[in-house]
């Protein structure tokens, strides 16, 4: 996918965050663009924001209003937006939610929850498009993120769905790289989006801690490294260096990894007396 000029990309979560920012330089790119979301009101916002920045006449844009954990809303609107561009060339899967706290914090409904946006909307997109993208090829990208690589405090339920996208995706890209279909993981840090803003209200100091030193990233800094890995077809795509060296570092030496977080959390949890 060296060029994106005239496909036709399905992006879900584009109406905000690291999404829209893939959103609008694909169309800077030449790119046909359909979004898809909760909200109404964003998606329209958004999708002015994509059309402004378009390359050329002829580029063609929509929004859908879907909630990608119900797979009868994902076939309503996917089917539609199939119908409206003629087909799908890239599916960029964007959307999800992380509400970090202690294990005994979170309740099993929002376990539920978490799993059903962020795994299973990345399982219903990718079942109802898959037989489709086998006819003539395509791509698609499932974001994971760095917390998909590593596991961090505080994230137990967030942790386990962003594992889980990386498994199902090395599963995929196995089953369909005989129909040109390729399958990318993009694994980003901490990134300044509105869900970034949210997870801050109930993060645990520990996390905090952990995350403290790690660069805070801008959702068109990692749409800049996503587009750039996926013209490379590369598998995990990471968006900085401090993301990569960490990965290595987790598959080579992770006890080190371990290490330092728990150096970290300690640290917090000595300040509060706690053992």
């Amino acid at each position: 996918m060296e060029n994106f000029a005239g496909k036709t990309v399905f992006i879900t979560g584009g109406s905000s965050g690291i999404g829209l920012s893939v959103a609008k330089l694909l169309s800077q790119e030449g790119a046909h663009i359909a979004i898809f979301a909760r909200n109404r009101a964003r998606l329209e916002e958004a999708l002015r924001e994509i059309e402004q920045v378009k390359k050329r006449h002829g580029q063609r844009f929509a929004c859908y209003q879907c909630d990608v954990s119900d797979p009868s809303q994902v076939k309503k609107s996917f089917t539609q937006a199939l119908r409206q561009f003629d087909g799908c060339d890239v599916l960029i899967n964007c959307a999800g939610r992380a509400y970090p706290k202690y294990f005994e914090d979170i309740t099993y409904k929002q376990f539920e929850e978490t799993m059903k946006i962020n795994f299973f909307g990345v399982w219903n997109t990718c079942s109802f498009l898959v037989p489709y993208m086998k006819q003539r090829g395509g791509y698609i990208v499932n974001t994971s993120s760095v917390a998909g690589l590593v596991g961090v405090f505080g994230y137990t339920d967030y942790s386990a769905s962003k594992f889980a996208i990386v498994g199902f995706s090395e599963a995929l890209r196995s089953e369909l790289k005989r129909y040109n279909i390729t399958v990318s993981v993009l694994c980003p840090p901490d990134t300044d989006t509105p869900g970034f803003a949210v997870e801050n209200r109930t993060k645990p100091d520990e996390t905090k801690e952990i995350s403290k030193s790690a660069k805070l990233l801008t959702p068109d800094q990692v749409a800049v490294a996503l587009l750039e890995g996926m013209k490379k077809k590369k598998f995990i795509i990471l968006a900085n260096f401090d993301s990569t060296v960490t990965w290595i570092i987790k598959r080579y030496a992770p006890c080190i990894v371990e290490k330092v977080m728990d150096y970290q959390i300690k640290k917090v949890q000595k300040k509060k007396g706690k053992k």
